[in-house]
């Protein structure tokens, strides 16, 4: 039976990538520094996904256990291991890439050459190529040649709404039906496994932008909106006939970017639009705007959800009115429990939002769009009122 390790025992990992991964006929084995998950993964070896959705459903996730990934044990694992997945935020690889070095030095001092695949599905681009140049900082250069020859690190595409659980057992996950995991085939080392609800890639970095510039984006601005007028949920915020108009409008304009970069048939991609924004209209999904809206300083790099697509689609000539709301709004997210937040909030207030928004966006203060951003975000303290 093929072993794999998802790193990051929350709501993405044990509802998505982990349960497709059992569903798949492999052992998963939870690595993360949760205690209380871990023990309950190693007491009852399932758990129950349940899918809120139009079709609603419950899949038994079963052939599971869990393991400390601060722990010794945890790089024994990895020795032994097929596949490791990650999901725990691109701003935490950095902090695992010691503990999944260990276990590559542990898995060529046991003379382990089958092929090893590492994928991070995370929400940004090309996160396993990050976390691969982490990991090589941790070992020496035979361990490294080990690593090339034998260990892959693909970068993947991963759309799924997970929003935060609340079940009574801590291990329950919560769901939406439609899911996506492309991976990159190119990047991927040995026997390419059929794992049902994974998909091989040839042109991955088409699949990343498309789900940035579309779901990411209108996510993000849909939850930064929602929380300036004091919504609670993105359902609640996206009934707001003046918030739908602008995340809709927002993720065509970004479409027609994506049109002109990567050559997408302009019918099927507004089609995949107008799919997006009927998911974040799905009245099953309790998907709180604090949730989506937390770290807004990763949300405002240059490669990420909110200022790519401004960027990309403006580089075309084309119309970006509804998008410069991502940015405007992001200045302007208030979570006291956010320590980007906190220290977002804390720059503008210091600084001003000028300089606030070029330090995370790496906008020039002679780009137009920043102006246009900045007179958004008057505006939007004028609305507010």
């Amino acid at each position: 039976m093929k072993q794999a390790i998802q790193i990051g025992a929350g709501n993405i990992g044990r509802g998505f990538i982990g349960a497709l991964l059992s569903q798949a006929g492999w052992h998963v084995t939870f690595a993360d520094v949760v205690e209380p998950v871990i023990h309950a993964l190693n007491a009852d070896h399932r758990y129950t996904v349940h899918i809120l959705d139009k079709e609603p459903g419950e899949l038994t996730i079963e052939n599971v256990d869990g393991v400390l990934s601060t722990s010794p044990e945890f790089a024994q694992r990895v020795a032994q291991c097929d596949l490791i997945t990650t999901a725990v935020g691109p701003n935490v690889l950095p902090i695992i890439a010691k503990s999944i070095a260990a276990g590559i030095q542990a898995r060529r001092a046991a003379g382990n050459t089958a092929p090893m695949n590492v994928v991070c599905c995370e929400n940004g681009l090309r996160t396993t190529t990050r976390l691969k140049n982490e990991v090589t900082k941790h070992l020496g250069a035979e361990d490294n040649a080990f690593l090339e020859e034998n260990i892959g690190f693909a970068d993947c595409a991963v759309d799924r709404i997970c929003p935060k659980p609340n079940f009574e057992n801590i291990l329950d996950a919560a769901v939406e039906r439609y899911c996506e995991w492309d991976v990159e085939r190119a990047a991927w080392k040995g026997e390419q496994t059929e794992i049902p609800g994974m998909t091989y890639a040839d042109n991955l970095m088409a699949y990343l932008e498309r789900k940035l510039f579309t779901l990411n984006s209108g996510h993000a601005i849909c939850a930064y909106l929602g929380s300036l007028k004091g919504y609670r949920t993105i359902l609640e915020s996206i009934q707001d006939p003046a918030i739908g108009e602008i995340v809709h409008a927002a993720i065509s304009e970004s479409g027609e970017g994506l049109i002109r970069e990567f050559g997408f048939d302009p019918d099927a991609h507004h089609a995949y639009v107008e799919k997006i924004f009927a998911r974040y209209q799905n009245p099953f999904l309790e998907d709180e705007v604090l949730r989506v809206g937390r770290e807004p300083i990763r949300k405002l790099e240059a490669g990420d959800r909110l200022i790519k697509p401004l960027t990309t689609t403006a580089s075309y000539g084309l119309p970006v009115d509804h998008l410069i709301f991502g940015a405007a709004a992001a200045l302007r997210f208030d979570c006291a429990e956010d320590p980007q937040s906190v220290e977002l909030l804390g720059k503008v207030k210091a600084e001003g939002p000028a300089a606030a928004l070029a330090a995370y966006s790496g906008l020039k203060p002679e780009n137009p769009l920043l102006g246009r951003i900045l007179d958004v975000y008057r505006a939007l303290a004028v609305a507010k009122k």
